[in-house]
Formats: structure tokens, sequence, C-alpha cells
């Protein structure tokens, strides 16, 4: 197991896109299977590899390059490798970041699972449901005031 992960360190030192990508997309697969054998209890026979599939593709081509261009850009704006420093990467990652990425994640993946644009929309509802509901006030990111602007103010 050791000699697995020197392997892997070594390939994401030479190829970090790559790794990056398929590393997203992979395990977005296995945590789809586990869903579904563990949770789900589907067992092998009814076991939806196109969910598994669909959920691997939004690894490859979303999760990965986003997160992977996300903490580039993090690790440009917050210097550093101190306690502080890891303090504002993660306030930033939580409060900037993972809102919007939630919101494309759970859009990509409705599409993707045949939603319309009207039930993606009435999903993203219920998650900012669950958020005011259970996220204290100071730790949500604050867009509805910017969003009932008119146009050209911010």
């Amino acid at each position: 197991m050791a000699g697995l992960w020197k392997s892997y360190q070594v390939l994401m030192t030479k190829y970090p896109w790559s790794v990056q990508i398929v590393t997203a997309g992979s395990l977005m697969g296995v945590g789809d299977v586990i869903s579904q054998q563990l949770f789900e209890r589907r067992g092998l026979n009814h076991h939806n590899v196109q969910r598994t599939a669909k959920m691997m593709s939004i690894g490859f081509f979303f999760v990965g390059p986003v997160i992977g261009s996300w903490y580039k850009v993090l690790d440009r704006l917050v210097v550093g490798g101190t306690k502080s420093a890891a303090v504002k990467k993660m306030l930033a990652d939580q409060l900037c970041f993972a809102p919007c990425f939630l919101g494309a994640f759970i859009s990509i993946s409705g599409a993707l699972n045949g939603l319309t644009l009207e039930d993606n929309v009435t999903r993203l509802k219920r998650v900012r449901l669950f958020t005011s509901r259970f996220i204290p006030a100071l730790l949500r990111l604050r867009h509805s005031e910017r969003s009932s602007q008119p146009a050209g103010r911010v």
C-alpha cells in the first residue's frame, strides 16, 4: 500500500492536472458504487451503471478541473503554510467557493439526470432553504441583496 501511495505522489508531481482529474472522476465513481451497494443495498444485479458513469463524468469533466483550478487560485490568493493561512484558505473555500460550486454541481447532476430547468431551480431553492435554516447567518454567502439589485448596480 505504501508503494502505491508513493507512485501516486510521483504521478501527482509529474502530471498534477491529469492526476487531479482522474482522481476526482474515480473517487466519484467509487462513491456512487458505495452509495448504491452499502446504503441503497441494490445488489450487483440492480446496480445502476449509467448513474455511476454519470457521476464519474461529472468528476472527470467538472469536479476535477474546477477544484484543481480553484486550489491554484487559492494558493495565489493566500500564500504561506501557517495556521493563519490555512484558516484563511478554509474560510475562502467554504464561504466563497463552496456555495457556487454546490449550485453548479446540483444543476449539472440534475441536467444529466433529465431534470428540466424548473426542476433544477426547485432543487436549488430546497438547498437554499436548508442552508437558511441550519447554517448561521454569519456563515452564509450574502448574495440575495446583490441579486435583487437592478442590472449594473452592486
